[in-house]
């Protein structure tokens, strides 16, 4: 099957899959070729470990799939995400993305906010992805020389502050480092949490479920014209939720008819169980070949381009 598959797992204590069940987790799903594994920053059955730090380990593991921590703007100031969620990507070769959450702001944000009343978590979710590109974008891995004769580390003319004063934040920029294999890592965001028109502005994928999955792809075309960008730019996906039970031979075919009805471009399985149920599942997917970067793994087509 050629569907691209995210995985949503939450790692951590009781009532959750350990980090040494997730190694396992993650070699089941590079053997069938998931794009990416999704890693909950929470979850109703107990605590979860930080999952960009799950992911950074799972990474040096396993390290020939995605990963996609979920990262709330809640206490995360978007210049310090950018520069830990890039150095992530640059580690696993551009296999990383980013399953944004609308929250509430952070400390170090909020001492200079340039509007102090502005409190909409969607708005303030579509202002922190654009500056999270526009700072991803702002040392281009072109500008890395590295000349150890003239001593040039960097172009310093391809590096730009970004300079931005929206409504929530204040940043300047640049990063302190280069872009990664796959120009910037992969926003995701969830349609329920964000609604369409937000996720057209800056998302590279969408998550819906799949109950709600109808008139999605012609909602979000219609919504990706409007915010000046192509439908192939952006890969629909389906969450599906599967237990062991679904572990069979008909589970393709029932992922690529769901896909196909919906018009999706991909599946997100939310798996129920333990380790061992979710390995059984992803056996019971067919091989699907690897790709070099998370991009390429989920089918995104198109330049990338700098949010305004």
């Amino acid at each position: 099957m050629s569907l691209p598959i995210q995985l949503a797992v939450a790692v951590g204590g009781l009532g959750l899959i350990s980090l040494g069940d997730a190694e396992a987790v993650a070699a089941a799903a590079e053997a069938a070729g998931v794009a990416a594994i999704r890693l909950a920053d929470r979850s109703a059955h107990g605590p979860v470990l930080d999952p960009t730090v799950v992911a950074a380990y799972l990474a040096g593991r396993h390290g020939a799939i995605g990963y996609v921590p979920v990262l709330p703007t809640t206490g995360n100031a978007p210049y310090n995400a950018a520069r830990r969620l890039l150095s992530l990507d640059r580690a696993t070769g551009g296999r990383t993305g980013v399953a944004l959450r609308p929250g509430h702001g952070d400390e170090v944000s909020e001492r200079n906010v340039p509007d102090p009343g502005a409190t909409d978590p969607v708005r303030r979710w579509t202002e922190y992805a654009r500056v999270l590109a526009r700072l991803w974008d702002s040392f281009p891995r072109a500008a890395l020389i590295g000349d150890q004769r003239s001593g040039v580390v960097a172009d310093d003319t391809l590096i730009d502050p970004i300079h931005h004063e929206g409504t929530f934040y204040r940043v300047a920029g640049p990063l302190d480092g280069p872009s990664s294999a796959q120009g910037r890592p992969v926003v995701v965001a969830d349609l329920d949490a964000v609604g369409v028109t937000a996720a057209a502005t800056v998302a590279d994928v969408v998550v819906a479920d799949l109950d709600r999955a109808g008139g999605a792809d012609t909602a979000l075309t219609r919504a990706l014209g409007l915010a000046g960008r192509d439908r192939r730019e952006v890969a629909l996906l389906g969450r599906v939720r599967v237990t062991r039970a679904d572990a069979t031979g008909e589970l393709a075919a029932r992922l690529r008819d769901a896909a196909d009805e919906h018009l999706l471009d991909g599946i997100e399985l939310l798996p129920e169980g333990g380790a061992a149920d979710i390995v059984a599942v992803l056996r019971a997917l067919p091989p699907r070949p690897l790709a070099p970067t998370l991009r390429s793994a989920l089918g995104l087509r198109g330049q990338l381009v700098t949010p305004a």
